[in-house]
């Protein structure tokens, strides 16, 4: 399956540590070589990098890599290609127009009977279950409101209800991001991770890379990063539960929900 990479901070952060080694992922020490994508808000803008090549032999991944682009909401994926072919159209991240803001989803898993989902407005591009999940949820959205809830409890409880559909079809690990908020929302395997003062070491898995975060942020940063799984392996990663969505606002979670059993 793919794998999936988020950030929530409240100050505009670099995630180069952590692309640094899930790019590796990418075609190298893990499967994932159908394609890759990032996408980084700035404000309501967004600046978004796709690949259909793996990340690990990446230019384009080598210049996010080396060029420190800071943002407080950050959304990659790496892919396995199981629905859809190895194209550009294909590759995660999507966003679309919701309520006057950009919306930027991907998604790690594999859908069933992902056709007979209704998406109105939203039509895909591609020919992926993802996107076509994106779709609804989004159609999901603007069937139920007219306008974004003020109360993030009624847009996000409204939206864990809708991605509660989605598993029924089968895997649904996703990452959405409106630039302000990072939603996330686990079948399987999905962790996170908030790191504050005071910062300590950290050390990637997948790469020979250590970083003294004490040196890189100020002791009012907050940071939370989301993954598919770890990413270092000297850190508490906390592991979401089935049916689980978390939402991060600028760092700091503001929603959390697991669905019944």
């Amino acid at each position: 399956m793919c794998e999936l990479l988020g950030m929530s901070a409240n100050v505009p952060t670099d995630i180069c540590f952590s692309f640094t080694g899930l790019m590796q992922r990418g075609g190298n020490t893990g499967p994932h070589r159908d394609g890759w994508g990032i996408t980084f808000y700035e404000g309501k803008g967004f600046r978004t990098f796709k690949d259909p090549n793996p990340s690990c032999k990446s230019r384009i991944a080598e210049l996010v890599q080396e060029y420190p682009i800071k943002s407080c909401a950050v959304v990659s994926h790496i892919r396995q290609a199981n629905r859809g072919g190895v194209c550009l159209e294909n590759t995660h991240p999507f966003t679309r127009e919701l309520w006057g803001r950009y919306w930027t989803f991907a998604h790690n898993g594999q859908l069933t009977d992902y056709q007979l989902l209704a998406t109105g407005r939203f039509q895909p591009v591609g020919d992926t279950d993802s996107e076509m999940a994106f779709c609804w949820l989004l159609n999901q959205l603007e069937a139920k409101f007219s306008q974004r809830p003020t109360d993030p409890d009624e847009l996000y409880g409204f939206m864990a209800t809708c991605c509660d559909e989605l598993r029924k079809l089968g895997v649904y690990n996703m990452l959405l991001s409106d630039g302000d908020d990072v939603v996330t929302y686990c079948t399987n395997n999905l962790h996170w991770i908030t790191r504050r003062a005071p910062f300590g070491q950290a050390s990637l898995i997948d790469e020979d890379v250590t970083i003294d975060f004490n040196q890189e942020t100020t002791p009012n940063d907050v940071v939370t990063v989301i993954a598919t799984q770890p990413l270092t392996n000297d850190e508490n990663w906390h592991k979401m539960a089935v049916g689980e969505m978390n939402v991060f606002h600028f760092g700091e979670p503001i929603f959390n929900r697991v669905a019944s059993k």
